[in-house]
């Protein structure tokens, strides 16, 4: 036997005898690129104090991997299609693990947010290829339930980033969740070799460069646009990055519709089927990332849990997402995607709505039946949802169709983050000024208090620090009458540090709640969208990818 797979899976009349071990792999390298974005998150605030980074920084070393990752992976897509997929793949994990380590020696903002950077393309690369190659090397009629295996991994990896993060947190500093991803990389690498078979198309044309191209141009404007417009204001940046989104797209879909062999073929989105499964795992993502970008900072703030103590308490929703994953496979060979998409999409609307009776005084148990609820609506949803973008694309695209499968996935989480990112932040400003009005605070205080719920925790824990100093100096005077008066400031400062601790906590709370409220509005909205648009029926089948096919299907159909 050789070390490394040469044979390409199709070339022989069975299935791959090691189909489901080269799964494995790819549900590995599928792993590594979903916890890089979520173990950040819980590894933020030591990253935030060691560098000394501004908000503005911290939030583009959260989004300068988006940015590369959603702009990339149509073209790579393709030429990962046409060249090797495999090596896609490989070449991605090189990529990316070496962006990791580039993150690990990291030493000011500007590096961190190149290396996340160079691990955004690292991403490009890998995503798209994990999907063509899972659908290349699986038969049909096993497809659906290797893509379920691969969507409750991207489950499984947006709880567990947090746990890794927390666990290397306790005794190590935030590069150590860099470095982390180096050695599950190089294995992933390895065994890609090892089980996964090569594969590329089996004819594919020249590739649409000019497509390519605009499709890095319109997609990478956009995720700017939604980046930096909620964030940092509409300004000039922001209003030309739209403008070039708009410009973009416009020459992308009149490009494609006149060119002979198109990167991709916009008509596709005139399927309904089609449209309303990408649209659904869009949607799907805004709400899953935007919730996931307040829950954690809820979890750690305001109820006070360590990194590896929030990281456990999202785990509900990993186990969950599991648990839809296999409801789902049982049931939409049964009634159709239709119903447990839309289903998926009802439980999820459920489980923001619950979030909105979220109050200063809810304790974790408040959050674990949303967490339960909006993984099974994950596990039920994204998967009969990838399955039908993967086989609306023939074997030459497979690439191309992981590409769009992923690429709205990405556009969705990142109008989840900025949208309800923004929402919440403008939501806790308001909050928080109400609860302390009249409380004397200086103006200067509140406004650093109001940037963010962190920020707001680190004010009142100041003015408890004044608060005791005075304390201190009332004890080691000798005049009483100085003595009482550090005393009753230190009293009055005592009392204002609590209200101030309660009112950043309470007004937070609220946020989430009124965030939660706008969250589900929108997929309840979205769910009434995809209801309409995904037809009945519970097939799923691949489209013909040549004009013979197409006469035999309908030669079959007659017969």
């Amino acid at each position: 036997m050789r070390l490394v797979v040469n044979e390409p899976a199709g070339r022989t009349d069975r299935p791959y005898a090691r189909r489901w071990w080269a799964l494995l792999v790819l549900c590995l390298s599928l792993l590594i690129i979903v916890m890089a974005n979520t173990a950040l998150t819980v590894a933020a605030p030591d990253m935030t104090r060691d560098l000394g980074l501004s908000g503005a920084d911290l939030q583009w070393v959260i989004d300068g991997y988006t940015v590369p990752y959603a702009a990339l992976m149509l073209l790579l897509g393709a030429i990962g299609d046409k060249y090797s997929r495999r090596g896609a793949l490989v070449l991605g994990l090189v990529v990316f693990g070496g962006g990791a380590v580039f993150g690990y020696l990291a030493d000011s903002a500007a590096t961190v947010i190149a290396a996340r950077a160079v691990m955004g393309v690292g991403a490009a690369l890998i995503m798209p290829a994990t999907l063509s190659l899972l659908a290349a090397t699986f038969p049909r009629a096993e497809r659906a339930r290797a893509i379920t295996l691969w969507t409750a991994t991207a489950g499984l990896a947006i709880a567990a980033g947090p746990v890794v993060a927390g666990a290397l947190l306790r005794n190590h500093g935030w590069a150590s969740t860099f470095l982390i991803n180096v050695p599950i990389a190089a294995v992933a690498l390895v065994a890609a070799l090892v089980l996964v078979p090569p594969s590329r198309a089996g004819h594919h044309d020249r590739i649409d460069h000019v497509g390519g191209l605009l499709s890095v141009l319109w997609t990478g404007s956009l995720v700017y646009m939604i980046i930096e417009g909620p964030h940092f204001g509409w300004d000039t940046k922001a209003v030309t990055a739209a403008a070039v989104a708009g410009a973009g797209l416009v020459a992308f879909v009149l490009w494609e519709l006149r060119h002979p062999r198109p990167i991709l073929d916009v008509r596709r989105f005139a399927g309904r089927r089609f449209a309303g499964s990408n649209l659904a795992v869009a949607l799907f993502f805004l709400a899953v990332f935007g919730a996931f970008y307040y829950l954690t900072q809820h979890l750690q703030f305001v109820l006070g849990y360590d990194a590896l103590a929030t990281g456990l308490r999202m785990l509900p929703l990993a186990g969950a997402v599991f648990a839809g994953s296999a409801l789902t496979g049982y049931l939409t060979p049964r009634v159709g995607m239709k119903w447990t998409v839309t289903a998926g999409m009802v439980g999820g609307t459920a489980a923001l709505a619950l979030l909105t009776r979220v109050d200063g005084s809810s304790s974790y148990g408040d959050f674990v039946a949303p967490l339960v609820i909006l993984g099974l609506a994950i596990g039920l949803a994204l998967s009969p949802c990838t399955d039908a973008i993967m086989g609306a694309f023939p074997e030459s695209e497979l690439g191309v169709g992981g590409a769009v499968n992923d690429t709205s996935l990405e556009l969705g989480g990142s109008l989840g983050i900025a949208i309800l990112g923004s929402l919440l932040s403008t939501s806790y400003s308001r909050h928080l000024s109400d609860a302390t009005a009249g409380s004397g605070l200086p103006a200067g205080a509140l406004s650093t208090a109001q940037d963010s719920v962190g920020a707001g925790y680190a004010v009142a824990q100041g003015i408890g620090v004044k608060a005791r100093q005075l304390a201190e100096q009332a004890a080691h005077t000798g005049d009483p009458q100085r003595a009482a008066r550090l005393k009753e400031q230190a009293g009055q400062l005592t009392e204002g540090a609590h209200h101030m601790k309660d009112a950043v906590g309470s007004s937070f709370a609220d946020a989430v709640a009124h965030t939660s409220l706008v969250g589900a509005v929108i997929l309840g909205v979205g769910t009434l969208a995809v209801a309409l648009l995904l037809p009945r029926g519970t097939a799923t089948g691949p489209e013909p990818e040549t004009a013979g096919e197409q006469l035999e299907l309908v030669g079959s159909a007659a017969n």
